[in-house]
Order: C-alpha cells, then sequence, then structure tokens
C-alpha cells in the first residue's frame, strides 16, 4: 500500500480507539476461533489413528472433542462479530458525520462548483469501504497469517522440514502473485469510480433539471449523455472482470501445486512407513484448512485496496481547505448597534474577474438603503460579502464597528434574515420549510409568520394544509408561493438585519403590493438593504445607491435622483414607460 492508502487506515484508528474494551474482546474471540481452528486436524488425526486399528479403543472422548472444538471455531468467531459491530458501526457514523460537518463548513465557491450526485456517490461507497476496511483487515488478513504461521511451526516441529518450506514458498508467491496483480488492477477501479460518480452527476442533474428537459424535448439527449458514462464504466468493469479471472486461475494454480507437492511428500511418508495414515489426514486437513484462508486472503486483499480506494474519494473532501473560517480569537457579534458600512471594498470570484470596485456607504441603524442596477452590477454580491461568504479582496464591512471577520460567523448569520431571489425549499413540509427560520419557535409563531407573508390563506386551502409537502427544491409550489414561504422563514427568524434580494419578483402586482405593506413593518426599526429591479418597490427608502459595473455610480433619495436625471431617472422612466404601455394592452 502507498503511503496514501496508510494515512487513510490511520484516520480509522481513533474510532477504534473509542471502544478499546470492545475491540480487545474481540481481538480475544478471534484468538480463540482460531486456536480451536488450528487444534481440530490434530485432534481428527488422533481419530482418525485410532479406527486405523493403532488403538484398541473406540475414540469417544476424541470424537466429542472434535466436534466441540469445530462447535467453538464457529461460536467465538460470531461473537467476535457481535463484540465489533458497534465499532465498526459507530466509525461509519462518525466518519460520516465529519464530512458532512466539513462540507457545510466549506466556502460558497466549493458549493457552486461542486457536483452533488458525484459527491454523494463518493460519500456513499466511502462509508462502505469502513466498513469492510475495519472487519476484514483485523479479522482476515491479520488472523489468516497467524493461522499460516501456526501451521508451519507445528508441521516443522512434527515433520520434515520440507512440509513447512513448501507452505513458506507457497504462501510467499501467492502473496506475491496477488499483490502485484491486484496494483495493476486498481487502474479498472479507479475508472469505474470515476465513471460510475460521472454519469450519477449527470442523472441527478438531468432529474432535478426535469422540466428543462421536457421544455426543450431533450430526453434523448440526455438519455445519450448518461450512456456515455455508462459506456466507460461498462468497459472498465469488463476490464475489472476479466483481471479478476486471470488473478483468480492464478492464485487457484499456485495452490494447487503446493498441495499436490505436500500430499505426495505425505504420501511418499505413508508408505516409507514414516508417518500414519492419520498424519497424511492432518497434512491434508491444514492444506485444505489453509486454502480457503489463502483463497480468501487474495479476495480481501483486493477489496480492501478497491475500499481504499473508496474512501480516498472521500476522505479528499475532508482535505478541501475551508475559504471562510473563524479567526482565532474571534467573538460573538455585539448586538445593538446593527449599522452596516462598507469601507473602500473590492471583490473579484477570480484574479480574471473583479466584480466589484471601491465600494462605500453606510446603512445606520434602523434605516432602508436600496441598491438597484442592471444584471450583473454586483448588486447580490453585496449580500453574500455581508454574510461572509466570501472574503472581501480589499477593505472591510462594519456591523456596529465590528468587522465582520472577526467575529463568529455563527453570531454573525443569526443576526442577519435574507429573502432571496431564487428561493430554494428542503424536501419537506411547509411547515419545516417556516419553521427552519427558528427552529425554537412555537405553532402560534409559525403560523403568524404565515400570515404576514400572505401565504396562511394558502396553505389552509390545501388537502394536507401545513404537512404538505413542497417536493425536491420546492418545486410543487409556484415560485409566488415559495417566495412567500422564504419570507414567512424570515420573519420568523426575528433578525435585526434585513436584506432582501428581489423579494417580491415573482409575486403578481396585487400580492406584491399587499407584502410589500408588510415588509415595510417588518423592517421598520431595522436595518434593511434592499436589492431591487421594480423601483417602485423602493421609492421610501431611506437612500438609493445606483451600481453599474460593480461601481456606485449615484446615490441619493428617490427624488434627489430623479432631480439629477442620471442613471436612476433613466431607468425609473423606462419602468414608467413599460408600466403605462402594460396597462394599456
Amino acid at each position: 500500500m502507498n503511503s496514501g492508502d496508510w494515512k487513510t487506515v490511520k484516520t480509522l484508528i481513533p474510532y477504534l480507539m473509542e471502544f478499546r474494551g470492545r475491540v480487545l474482546l474481540a481481538m480475544c474471540c478471534l484468538v480463540l476461533a482460531k486456536a480451536a481452528g488450528v487444534t481440530v486436524p490434530i485432534v481428527f488425526k488422533h481419530v482418525v489413528d485410532a479406527l486405523d486399528g493403532k488403538l484398541v479403543f473406540f475414540p469417544v472422548l476424541m470424537l466429542l472433542a472434535y466436534g466441540i472444538l469445530r462447535f467453538f471455531n464457529t461460536l467465538f468467531g460470531e461473537l467476535r462479530d457481535a463484540v465489533f459491530a458497534k465499532v465498526t458501526q459507530r466509525a461509519i457514523r462518525r466518519v460520516a458525520l465529519k464530512v458532512f460537518l466539513h462540507l457545510h463548513s466549506l466556502g460558497l465557491r466549493f458549493h457552486l462548483e461542486r457536483q452533488t450526485g458525484g459527491m454523494s456517490r463518493d460519500i456513499e461507497r466511502g462509508t462502505k469501504g469502513i466498513s469492510f476496511l475495519l472487519n476484514f483487515m483485523l479479522f482476515n488478513i491479520i488472523p489468516t497469517l497467524v493461522e499460516i504461521l501456526l501451521v508451519a511451526i507445528i508441521l516443522l516441529s512434527k515433520y520434515d522440514a520440507w512440509f513447512a518450506i513448501i507452505i513458506s514458498v507457497t504462501l510467499i508467491v501467492y502473496i506475491g502473485f496477488t499483490l502485484a496483480i491486484t496494483e495493476w488492477r486498481m487502474i479498472f477501479r479507479r475508472t469505474m469510480n470515476d465513471m460510475d460518480s460521472k454519469a450519477n452527476t449527470r442523472a441527478i442533474d438531468s432529474l432535478l433539471n426535469y422540466e428543462t428537459v421536457k421544455y426543450f424535448s431533450n430526453e434523448s439527449f440526455e438519455a445519450k449523455r448518461y450512456d456515455e458514462s455508462l459506456e466507460s464504466w461498462e468497459k472498465a468493469a469488463v476490464r475489472n472482470q476479466t483481471s479478476l479471472a486471470w488473478l483468480n486461475a492464478g492464485q487457484s494454480a499456485i495452490i494447487a501445486i503446493g498441495i499436490t507437492i505436500l500430499m505426495w511428500l505425505a504420501s511418499k511418508g505413508v508408505v516409507e512407513k514414516k508417518m500414519t495414515l492419520g498424519d497424511l489426514v492432518l497434512v491434508n486437513a491444514y492444506m485444505l484448512q489453509l486454502y480457503m484462508p489463502l483463497n480468501f486472503l487474495g479476495f480481501v486483499y483486493r477489496e480492501i485496496r478497491h475500499s481504499l480506494a473508496d474512501m480516498e474519494r472521500m476522505f479528499s473532501l475532508m482535505d478541501q481547505f475551508p475559504e471562510i473560517r473563524d479567526r482565532e480569537g474571534a467573538t460573538d457579534l455585539v448586538q445593538g448597534d446593527t449599522s452596516v458600512r462598507f469601507e473602500h471594498v473590492d471583490f473579484g470570484y477570480g484574479k480574471d474577474r473583479q466584480i466589484l470596485y471601491d465600494i462605500n456607504f453606510e446603512i445606520p441603524p434602523g434605516k432602508t438603503v436600496a441598491v438597484v442596477g442592471h444584471s450583473g452590477s454586483g448588486k447580490s454580491t453585496l449580500s453574500r460579502l455581508l454574510f461572509r461568504f466570501y472574503e472581501t479582496d480589499r477593505g472591510k464591512i462594519l456591523i456596529g464597528g465590528q468587522d465582520v471577520r472577526e467575529v463568529t460567523q455563527q453570531s454573525l448569520r443569526a443576526a442577519i434574515g435574507i429573502v432571496p431571489q431564487d428561493t430554494v425549499l428542503f424536501n419537506d413540509s411547509i411547515y419545516y420549510n417556516i419553521a427552519y427560520g427558528r427552529l425554537s419557535a412555537s405553532h402560534d409563531e409559525v403560523i403568524e409568520a404565515a400570515k404576514m407573508a400572505h401565504i396562511h390563506d394558502f396553505i389552509s386551502s390545501l388537502p394536507q394544509g401545513y404537512e404538505t409537502l413542497v417536493g425536491e427544491r420546492g418545486l410543487k409550489l409556484s415560485g409566488g408561493e415559495k417566495q412567500r414561504v422564504a419570507i414567512a422563514r424570515t420573519i420568523l427568524k426575528r433578525p435585526s438585519i434585513l436584506i432582501f434580494d428581489e423579494a417580491t419578483s415573482a409575486l403578481d402586482s396585487k400580492s406584491e403590493k399587499a407584502i410589500q405593506n408588510e415588509l415595510k413593518k417588518i423592517a421598520r426599526n431595522r436595518t434593511t438593504l434592499v436589492i431591487a429591479h421594480r423601483l417602485s418597490t423602493i421609492v421610501d427608502s431611506d437612500q438609493i445607491l445606483v451600481m453599474e459595473k460593480g461601481r456606485i455610480i449615484e446615490r441619493g433619495t428617490h427624488r434627489e435622483l430623479l432631480d439629477a436625471n442620471g442613471a436612476y431617472a433613466h431607468m425609473w422612466m423606462l419602468q414608467q414607460q413599460e408600466k403605462d404601455y402594460g396597462s394599456r394592452e
């Protein structure tokens, strides 16, 4: 195994140490099971010798001992598995939880680039690999090697040295052959994993975009893309299976040659009266007893290498470094002064893609500042920086005079509520999605939030009411219904700072007007940032910022900006013309 494999194995050691007692007890059961297994052929030899006429009495005690040892071999093996089961399942649970928490600690940049289907398959295979690795490495490879060593010692002490030599040579050739061929075959396994993850990514992506596929009648195109990955997986799988057949054939040939030579030596010893018939049976029993674990050892090693390959992809997720981390000594955001200030902020999603240039503005406590501008001007990026999903390239963002980089992310985000333009809901009930805003909220508080978002009547009209499932990403609800659920969720959170990112863009004019009134009530005495497209929704803002290509080009009240007759006034005029034209239609 390479250094990466050992690194993967070492990550599991702490999970074994959590249950030291169980691990030790399981190892004791393992030793007892192997001791019973190695003793069985010796007892059986005496039974055969007795029945061959060398002894004058019927070997009742020997037969009883033979049966008891057989039973103990199985019993202690089962006890070992029962004792160790909790260790394995707890390790799987701990690792899965650790990966899950780590994924949530990674920055927005990682999650925008991830391939959900492939990543979920990597985690699924990785957790299964943990179970296989722990069980088979501890209870198959090590015990098999111990058993082989014990048998070699017994044969060396009782018989000609050639017996031990032949077993040792057979073992060395077998292991060398298995390791060499298995390492060569690993490329096929890794290719299978890559293609499996890619196929799953394409399948999940296509199903999540079911409606888009139907809109453009691209079912055959999606099936072709999916089949391309499956075809590559099929080729790798065929090569994997074919090479496995050659590996098994080679292993069987090595074992068969070893057994044949040993049985030839034993038979010769019986003919020459140097060994009894019981000795012949003992040697044969040991070889058969070794043949199965040796053959299984090859399988186990192959599967362990496969498991390590599976775990390698899962643990590679753990190597992803969180882009945003709490600084050492970070403190909770002090509640009270909720003013928000951007000071000379520059930001870009990459060196060649700068989004914001020298952004300066302040939202006094309890006031509302609106940001308008064309698509791509950087409006929504302001909210992502305020939530600290990204770090600024230059400048700083202050809340109540506190640099957001110096406070904990949890306390920062707890103070901010957002109604995003693109609302994505959990595949759960409407009640769950609203209550998600504040998990400790009472049932009455959830209902009140729904009423304030003007969605209570709609929910009550549904057959299952608040227990209605919204479907994957909320697709069972219309855009306006999803947006009102998001508004209710934010109302329930009761944040001290509010962000409305096109919060009513999916609503009709009547619903928009009603909810706008509620949002004004909610925003009263709260520091509020409004990102808007419809200028009619922000005319009452305390200040309006006009952005263009990442820069603030105008600022002032609605009246001041109209009087300035600049970009804002032009946007206002265009929207009023569109409104007039729409009313004439």
